[in-house]
């Protein structure tokens, strides 16, 4: 994907043709516009993300974030955090953007499975 010019950052647009909810394009969007662009990753909370898509909760938010996965458009792995006494704490999820073939490859499995059981 080309780097972004200014203060903005691409959206593939086969998300558009994903049958995606206005509320898994949201969390992806703000996923994109938080990520590191070397390492595709990022790491925003729950917390964070719900006040920035004004979504309410962080179950709401766990709910997206599931969808997203199932969609192989995201990955999460949790982290753990060492605080200055060496006690470690469970971290924000680190989200990593998978390449969008990807997701468009199992979008199309899934509608292929879905019309091969309708006949």
């Amino acid at each position: 994907m080309p780097e972004p010019k200014g203060n903005f950052f691409p959206i593939p647009n086969e998300i558009f043709n994903m049958d995606l909810t206005a509320s898994e394009i949201a969390l992806y969007a703000f996923l994109m516009r938080m990520e590191d662009r070397k390492t595709f990753t990022c790491y925003p909370s729950f917390k964070t993300i719900a006040e920035a898509l004004k979504m309410g909760s962080k179950n709401t938010v766990m709910k997206y974030v599931r969808m997203l996965e199932e969609k192989e458009l995201i990955e999460t792995e949790h982290t753990v955090v060492e605080h200055r006494d060496g006690t470690l704490k469970n971290g924000n999820l680190m989200y990593k953007i998978l390449p969008i073939k990807q997701a468009v490859d199992a979008f199309h499995r899934r509608q292929l499975n879905h019309y091969g059981r309708r006949k």
